[in-house]
């Protein structure tokens, strides 16, 4: 079963047949042992850090249906390599635009994700609350809120309601977080500890999104909350919102509170906090067990993969959008 790959400055990528091959170069530039993956191993692969690669590489990887995510040293997403858009239809790209060029149409799916994720974020304070407590004033706060997501009139209204319930909602991490201090949601760079794993969470989030978005047939530069951009995939960032509380979210926490990520997995540098190489492999790996999770799912009536659930999300969207269903409701978790 292909899984996806998670690389920490991987060095020389390079293709032996059907094998991709890397070799990592000390800063002597010595060569360790090479390391092998068959490509039918390979369903994607995240850099973090730098790499040697050439044109003819990515040509094989376009052929397999590999794509490439790259993050730089301050674990900021910088883009990715997708195989073609072989799933890309005339009809759904039509469908897609005629929904964001609708003013209701548009505001409707926005509503949805700020529904879903504020929803997301409660469950998550209501979940904590029974369990740790001082958490009942964000959660009234989160609740106020959410009663005005059906009468914004506005995209920059709704997203006025959402940035206050993400609002609420960080000022809860102080009492559900053990041994380090968010004080506030901080970025580009994140100021401590916490901002960075949130910073850090939020991208692979996203990526996720986006990767799920190139099993579909539709463009993950048109999207519905986020004004769509000329350098980014906003599409992966609406539907991101959705899963960030239950995938990064309680990543952080588990790896926090279970003191799987201390202190010296960070380092401060340009002004900001960001991790280490061996903090960044501990959060992955956390984050790749909870994606592995499965739950039974309440429609299909069968076990499902945290993963398939943002698949089966892009699929309800697209038969929104494509009039095959009369109204999109995201994903809320129930557990």
């Amino acid at each position: 079963m292909p899984k996806t790959y998670y690389l920490f400055n991987p060095g020389r990528m390079a293709r032996k047949d059907n094998t991709l091959v890397f070799t990592a170069v000390d800063e002597q530039g010595q060569e360790a042992k090479p390391k092998y993956l068959p490509i039918e191993d390979v369903e994607a692969l995240y850099i973090f850090g730098s790499i040697d690669a050439n044109s003819a590489l990515f040509n094989f990887l376009g052929k397999a249906r590999v794509p490439v995510h790259f993050f730089d040293f301050y674990e900021h997403y910088t883009g990715s390599f997708e195989p073609k858009e072989y799933l890309l239809a005339g009809k759904m790209q039509v469908e897609q635009t005629r929904t964001y060029l609708s003013k209701a149409r548009r505001l409707y799916v926005a509503q949805q994700f700020v529904d879903g994720a504020s929803y997301n974020m409660l469950r998550n304070l209501k979940y904590y609350e029974a369990r740790k407590g001082n958490l009942a004033t964000m959660v009234d706060k989160i609740a106020q809120f959410r009663l005005s997501i059906p009468s914004t009139k506005a995209i920059d209204e709704l997203m006025g309601v959402e940035g206050n319930c993400r609002q609420a909602y960080y000022e809860a991490f102080e009492h559900i977080i053990s041994d380090f201090q968010m004080n506030g949601r901080s970025k580009q760079p994140p100021s401590n500890e916490v901002n960075a794993l949130i910073s850090f969470g939020n991208s692979m989030c996203y990526t996720l999104a986006l990767d799920m978005i190139y099993h579909t047939q539709m463009n993950p530069t048109i999207s519905f909350l986020h004004e769509p951009g000329y350098r980014r995939y906003s599409l992966a960032l609406d539907l991101a919102e959705i899963f960030k509380p239950i995938f990064a979210d309680r990543t952080i926490f588990k790896v926090l509170n279970k003191q799987m990520i201390k202190a010296g997995d960070f380092e401060r540098k340009m002004n900001g906090c960001f991790l280490k190489d061996s903090g960044k492999k501990v959060f992955v790996q956390a984050f790749e067990e909870r994606l592995k999770e499965t739950i039974d799912h309440r429609t299909l009536k069968k076990k499902v993969s945290y993963k398939r659930l943002v698949l089966l999300e892009c699929h309800k969207l697209a038969k929104y959008m494509l009039k095959i269903e009369n109204e999109y409701k995201p994903f809320k978790i129930w557990w």
